[in-house]
């Protein structure tokens, strides 16, 4: 109790000198009429690290971004904080007035429900246990994990939603830590659907490519992507290491104490930990047999019709491609449309199986939707902050910041670094690509780099920082659906997606040498690996652990 006092007071010390900071060097004259937002300089910084720093000492994501929001609109009111509440207010509701963002709230609450009563009618049920028939070891649902976030491809939402909901009852049974399943939920999500050739990413990377390109340019966009996917190399370093981890059972860092823990003792997540979708499994229907058709046939046409409805919206037909209307698509739109219709679809095919009445299965479905209010409470939070740091001249000052040490053989690495930062801090992979595409393409046309490469090093760093990132949305969503404490799992995964990134970076510098895509890809999984074995043994040793890590007992009764 005394220690979270003493970290509330150390917040409480912390924000009120930030305040007068800003009161007392006159953050008045940095927004003076006519001035642009570049003139904040280093204090368009302030928002995004202090939310970052205080998520990590508070362990409460929450109060930590809105804080952090209230300071970035103190910053824009010159230093006065009255005015600097009322700005954070109204940046709050103007990110839940904005249609696609609202889009996205629906959809958390939505594809909630819709989880809610997958599992009522038991076809959550059918699917655990087709795989718990194949199931040997903790090893297996890893890799099951593994390959279900490859299969969800369509969309980083989606598939955090549907991997980490279905598989956390059957990861639980082997006692695979929280932290670890949403882990592999995270690094299957945003990676996978930023490589996969038919994604509601790629339809957006894809877009943005062909307006920064010259009119004149002689390859099409969606060929200079498709070209970018072996240098991506993050992203497909993200999707080994998974890979690598699941299959040698090593872990290194936090996440081997909290593997540990959840192998040894009965405890999946951390003591004064809080998981984001509540501690409480979802309601199973009584007295009914569990089928499989129950969960594939709503999976199947969320994703169906989501498909059908980037078609329609981004203009489809006899003059547009399919991959065009794609890339002009309402995406987060049309994946509501195929929620919605799935829900409604799998309420009338329960309804005639006797499972339930429609009636009956609002209570499923709003305990799936319920689940999601904290996590959409921190979304508004996140996107409030982007906003901020939009005002504020956050992404152009980091830009700026760099420009003078540009070269084609360093360019792949810094676009990467500064997209991974800026992503990092404004909690946004689509919004830092919007930011750092039109700039650093051009700029790689004009210094004659490896166009194809420059553009990976955009998404893959766009990516990383999104990844890791607390205040990141499919960060959110990964610890939401996982059922994990939303700080732990950025701890255990930081570690993780460092050691790629650290990879990444030296293969960007090769690449940017002349070394070939594939070489790279050779060498830096090798590499991944030897990391992999290296700090999974530094890190056994210092916390007095041995490998293989013990299975739990199933056999074991649940206190």
């Amino acid at each position: 109790m005394k220690c979270k006092s003493k970290k509330y007071s150390i917040f409480l010390l912390f924000f009120v000198l930030i305040l007068i900071l800003l009161t007392t060097f006159g953050i008045a004259s940095a927004a003076e009429e006519g001035e642009t937002a570049k003139y904040y300089g280093a204090w368009s910084l302030v928002p995004s690290l202090l939310a970052v720093g205080l998520c990590l000492v508070l362990k409460e994501a929450l109060l930590s971004l809105v804080t952090a929001v209230i300071v970035g609109g103190t910053i824009l009111a010159n230093g006065n904080i009255i005015t600097g509440i009322t700005k954070t207010v109204s940046t709050m509701i103007a990110q839940i007035a904005d249609p696609w963002e609202a889009s996205i709230l629906l959809f958390f609450f939505v594809v909630g429900g819709l989880m809610g009563i997958i599992f009522y009618s038991g076809g959550a049920a059918a699917f655990v246990d087709f795989f718990r028939r194949r199931a040997k070891n903790a090893r297996s649902i890893q890799l099951f994990g593994w390959i279900g976030g490859l299969v969800i491809f369509v969309d980083d939402y989606a598939n955090a939603a549907f991997v980490g909901s279905l598989f956390r009852p059957l990861s639980d049974r082997y006692h695979i830590s929280r932290e670890k399943l949403s882990y592999i939920v995270d690094s299957t999500a945003s990676p996978v659907s930023c490589i996969f050739l038919i994604s509601t990413w790629i339809g957006f990377q894809v877009g943005l490519i062909g307006k920064a390109l010259p009119a004149d340019w002689p390859v099409k966009p969606y060929t200079i992507f498709l070209q970018s996917i072996p240098f991506n190399f993050y992203c497909l370093f993200a999707i080994a290491f998974v890979f690598m981890i699941a299959w040698t059972g090593r872990d290194f860092g936090p996440m081997l104490k909290a593997e540990y823990r959840a192998r040894t003792t009965n405890h999946l997540w951390g003591e004064n930990s809080t998981p984001l979708s509540g501690e409480s499994e979802y309601e199973v229907v009584k007295n009914v047999k569990p089928r499989m058709i129950n969960m594939i046939v709503p999976l199947v046409l969320m994703v169906g019709l989501s498909f059908f409805f980037m078609y329609k919206t981004g203009g489809g037909g006899a003059e547009k491609s399919f991959m065009e209307a794609l890339a002009d698509a309402d995406s987060m739109l049309s994946i509501v449309y195929g929620t919605f219709i799935a829900l409604f679809v799998s309420m009338i095919m329960y309804w005639i199986q006797h499972i339930d009445t429609p009636a009956n299965m609002m209570k499923p479905f709003l305990v799936g939707a319920k689940g999601m209010l904290y996590a959409a409470m921190i979304q508004v939070s996140a996107w409030s902050i982007g906003a901020i740091c939009n005002d504020l001249g956050t992404a152009e000052y980091i830009v700026d910041a760099v420009k003078g040490i540009m070269s084609p053989l360093l360019l792949p690495l810094i676009v990467f670094f500064i997209s991974a930062f800026i992503a990092f801090c404004t909690g946004t992979s689509w919004g830092t690509m919007a930011i750092t595409t039109p700039i650093a393409i051009p700029l790689a046309i004009a210094i004659n780099a490896n166009l194809p490469l420059v553009v990976a090093a955009i998404l893959a760093g766009s990516t990383m920082g999104d990844h890791c990132g607390p205040i990141s949305d499919t960060t959110v969503m990964s610890s939401t659906f996982s059922g994990s404490d939303h700080i732990d799992h950025v701890k255990t995964q930081i570690p993780y997606a460092l050691t790629c990134s650290a990879v990444a970076a030296i293969c960007y510098i090769t690449a940017g040498a002349g070394l070939p895509a594939i070489v790279n890809l050779i060498i830096g999984m090798g590499i991944l690996y030897g990391a992999l074995i290296v700090l999974s043994n530094i890190s056994a040793k210092s916390q007095g652990i041995t490998f293989p890590l013990p299975e739990w007992d199933l056999n074991k009764k649940e206190n």
